[in-house]
């Protein structure tokens, strides 16, 4: 089986690429520069766990996304949500979080714009890195989604190009678990919101990957 990844460079998404790797010929990784506050920094850790593992990596700009939403995720004016690491199982408060960095169809574009990747590269498959933890307030993260997705791509491609995700049921501490079982080389992830120098500990983002991280007794690099 060959596969094209969508790789952020964020957690979920790297151990889904490590994943893929042993389990597909992974042929290229792809990461999309949307105007969001992190594209810099997604896209040099994207790089860097791409040349890491020796796969060619492009990255595909869709900045039409950041015209029509003012979403935190991108609006420098939009202030992103700040919850408590006790309040991140709360479901009222993290879906409200959750809304507030919607990105209009983001996953539902990414996939079929890989897909046209998938299809012309005679891959099989397309490795993303949704998970259960986060199914919860994203739907585009749910095993239901990725169901959807793979009907709709049955006619539109060919070869029939699907969606799989290795963390899909996975919560974010099992999911380090499986990225130390891996040797994933963590010190390249970049999970935060922000784009500045350091992660900034706060977003949610980095709540998570923080809780987990301690939760899974790994020493943050």
């Amino acid at each position: 089986m060959k596969s094209v990844v969508l790789l952020s460079g964020g957690l979920d998404s790297a151990v889904s690429f490590a994943c893929a790797l042993q389990e597909t010929e992974v042929i290229l990784s792809l990461t999309f520069d949307y105007g969001q506050r992190a594209a810099a920094k997604e896209q040099q850790a994207a790089a860097a766990l791409s040349s890491h593992y020796n796969i060619g990596h492009r990255t595909l700009e869709v900045p039409f996304l950041k015209e029509i939403t003012n979403t935190a995720l991108v609006s420098e004016q939009a202030e992103l949500p700040l919850l408590s690491t006790a309040e991140l199982d709360d479901y009222s408060l993290s879906s409200a979080s959750a809304a507030s960095v919607w990105v209009p169809n983001r996953n539902g574009l990414f996939i079929n714009i890989a897909a046209c990747f998938a299809e012309a590269l005679q891959c099989d498959l397309i490795v993303t890195g949704f998970n259960r933890e986060e199914a919860a307030t994203f739907p585009d993260n749910s095993a239901e989604f990725v169901k959807a997705a793979n009907s709709s791509l049955s006619y539109s491609t060919i070869n029939k190009v699907r969606v799989v995700s290795y963390t899909q049921r996975l919560d974010k501490v099992e999911i380090i678990q499986l990225g130390l079982k891996l040797v994933l080389p963590f010190k390249y992830i970049w999970s935060c919101y922000r784009g500045e120098s350091k992660a900034c500990g706060r977003c949610e983002s980095c709540l998570r990957f923080a809780r987990a991280a301690k939760a899974a007794g790994m020493v943050t690099q």
